[in-house]
């Protein structure tokens, strides 16, 4: 292959390769239609690659079936010579084609193969979803999802929250499918207890969509979320999932977290032991920062205090994140660390304090650079308990701290 000379007008500007589905942009330029298409809808961008001329995603690509016919014998010709051929690509699917499809969705003989079918056109490209978009799919497997929690049916549950995982709703749409039916949320966590091959991969997608879906929820909706809604979500977090289906979980929790309601029903699920035991085992950045942003919520409340203090490694845990991970942990833990000193600061608290190295940290904080506010809320905390913690070497001794 090296050494043929292959025809420049063959090779795709993107991907430097032959061509294997030449289209033509409103530009005038010529690409592979899998090279332009992730340009245009993966990497977002708005130009021509060679002209840099605008060149809006939903732009047409015109096929250009004579550059095929050309490439294709040219292959044949050279094929004793390791060029392989190239096969007349599938015509693109459209809109029509998602309407026809959805049609077949509540056709009974046709639901399963068209809901697998659909599942594999969703995970093929960008523009298959942004079709699928247009003739209003998210609804529809919505309705399959709420039709499938009705009748106690798995069948084609999974190939549906794949669907739903890959599309991205746009968020007006995402409300009005809420607003026309009330058992989405109720729905989507039932799925978390069904049991599938893929499991851990189906409660992923699923947390995944829920997210989509409690972030476009009403303040109405969410501060009437059911116990078992947090019971379910927090037996997702104690199974294990995926790094992604962990982080859109703790996003959820924290979406419920203003409503004082939604707080005491997650304590009572034991949310907050999980927290910490996540946190344990040392996961990454974000998911430290939505942990410790929970334990923030949920430590404004005496049974939420209770349960964190009840945990050994509570303290020392979020006592540890301060200056390792980001000035936002920083700020969360202190927040924690000054709710558990106001209102539960025993005698046993304080020292556990000193012992698991939290107060060194907190003089830490006075030392560096970082936000002024912090630094007073810090100095607050130190103030109020100084005579517990005169002692310490960090702020009585010779080399004390002055918290004042």
């Amino acid at each position: 292959m090296d050494d043929i000379e292959v025809p420049q007008y063959f090779i795709c500007p993107i991907s430097l390769q032959i061509m294997k589905d030449p289209v033509t942009a409103i530009t005038g330029i010529t690409y592979d239609r899998e090279s332009i298409e992730h340009w245009l809808f993966t990497s977002k961008n708005a130009t021509c690659p060679v002209t840099n001329q605008p060149l809006p995603k939903d732009s047409d690509l015109t096929p250009n079936h004579t550059l095929l016919r050309l490439i294709q014998a040219w292959c044949i010709l050279n094929a004793s010579k390791g060029i392989d051929r190239i096969p007349t690509p599938k015509p693109p699917l459209d809109k029509f084609q998602v309407l026809k499809l959805i049609k077949h969705l509540w056709q009974p003989e046709f639901q399963l193969k068209t809901i697998r079918q659909l599942a594999l056109l969703a995970a093929e490209n960008e523009r298959n979803r942004k079709y699928m978009i247009e003739a209003g799919l998210p609804k529809e497997m919505m309705l399959f999802v709420v039709t499938c929690f009705k009748q106690g049916q798995i069948d084609g549950l999974e190939e549906a929250i794949g669907v739903l995982n890959f599309i991205l709703i746009p968020s007006a749409e995402t409300k009005q499918i809420l607003v026309e039916n009330d058992h989405i949320i109720e729905s989507l966590t039932w799925v978390l207890c069904c049991e599938m091959e893929n499991h851990l991969t189906v409660k992923s997608h699923t947390m995944l969509v829920l997210k989509k879906i409690i972030e476009a929820t009403s303040s109405t909706v969410l501060e009437r979320l059911k116990p078992e809604f947090f019971d379910r979500i927090v037996r997702v977090l104690r199974s294990g999932i995926t790094q992604q289906g962990i982080n859109a979980t703790l996003h959820v929790l924290l979406e419920a977290c203003p409503w004082g309601r939604n707080r005491i029903l997650m304590v009572e699920k034991n949310t907050v032991y999980e927290l910490v035991e996540l946190e344990l085992g040392f996961p990454e950045k974000r998911t430290t920062e939505l942990i410790l942003g929970i334990l923030f919520h949920l430590c404004s409340c005496p049974d939420g205090r209770a349960q964190f203090l009840s945990h050994r490694g509570s303290i020392a845990v979020v006592s540890k994140r301060i200056l390792r991970v980001s000035p936002a942990v920083d700020d969360q833990a202190v927040s924690i660390l000054s709710m558990i000193c106001k209102f539960s600061g025993t005698y046993m608290v304080l020292q556990e304090m000193l012992k698991v190295g939290a107060v060194s940290k907190l003089c830490s904080l006075l030392q560096v650079d970082c936000a002024t506010s912090l630094k007073d809320h810090v100095r607050k905390i130190l103030r109020s308990h100084f005579q517990k913690w005169r002692d310490s070497p960090c702020i009585g001794g010779p080399q004390g701290i002055n918290p004042s």
